[in-house]
């Protein structure tokens, strides 16, 4: 049975100003818990603080630096116990092969997978200190269902939530023998402010809002793995447990029919 958020919690939400990770502040607080929230612009982060001023803390900071994560370390601490930490913060930027350009492949990989992980720096050691109490603690990480099949124009973000993947899942390993959970969540194509430039059809789009329920309800039933909407996600392990070679065709094709698409538009 899980223990997870049964009573007031202390948690740390990153990438909170917008999309996702503001809506999962709004159920979080709703359900009563203490919440530091933190994002690039420190605006969005205090009008959020008007929901609950006594139980959510903004601290602004860029996960991909070092010293601006240092700088909000003393916050988690202030609020008591950390006992969970949700690990929201992202981007995603499409390549185009004609023009490529590794940009974007860094620009992914740095944001979503370097910036996870220095959110650790600081989260680890405050979520062994509340397991060290006998408490439970539990760090969620969000990905993404797209790795799951090579999707064109994908090559950055894609490789960069395959490594989020990898890393979630040996995080597990390693900090099983401590009793700290880990937490992966893969959603499909979810309407956010990152979402709303796409110029592709997304199917099974979720609002924001319906994601945020989704996660939480997830990790209140004590799942490790949390992925929706079912029928995105089954449809896209199915198509990645195919023949490679049948993998690589539909994928070549899809890519052919989107650049003819662009063409005609233009």
């Amino acid at each position: 049975m899980s223990a997870r958020l049964e009573t007031s919690s202390n948690i740390w939400i990153t990438g909170a100003s917008s999309g996702i990770g503001e809506s999962i502040t709004h159920v979080l607080v709703r359900d009563g818990h203490k919440l530091v929230i933190t994002g690039r612009r420190a605006e969005p982060l205090e009008q959020l603080k008007l929901l609950a001023p006594e139980r959510i803390t903004p601290a602004a900071a860029d996960t991909t630096s070092k010293d601006e994560l240092q700088a909000i370390a003393a916050t988690l601490e202030s609020h008591g116990d950390l006992d969970m930490a949700i690990l929201n913060a992202g981007t995603c930027e499409y390549l185009d092969a004609e023009d490529y350009n590794s940009d974007v492949i860094e620009k992914n990989i740095t944001t979503n997978v370097i910036g996870t992980a220095r959110c650790l720096d600081i989260a680890l050691p405050a979520l062994r200190r509340t397991r060290a109490k006998g408490l439970p603690a539990t760090l969620v990480i969000v990905g993404s269902s797209a790795w799951w099949f090579p999707f064109a124009r994908a090559e950055g973000y894609g490789a960069s939530k395959a490594a989020l993947s990898y890393f979630a899942q040996s995080l597990r390993a390693d900090l099983s023998a401590e009793g700290i959970d880990v937490v992966l969540v893969s959603p499909g194509f979810v309407k956010t402010p990152l979402t709303d430039r796409n110029d592709f059809p997304m199917p099974f789009l979720v609002t924001a809002e319906d994601a945020a329920e989704r996660i939480i309800s997830g990790i209140v039933k004590g799942h490790n793995d949390v992925a929706f909407p079912k029928r995105f996600t089954w449809i896209l392990k199915t198509l990645g447990a195919l023949p490679q070679s049948l993998i690589d065709r539909m994928a070549a094709s899809m890519a052919r029919k989107s650049s003819s698409e662009q063409e005609a538009k233009e």
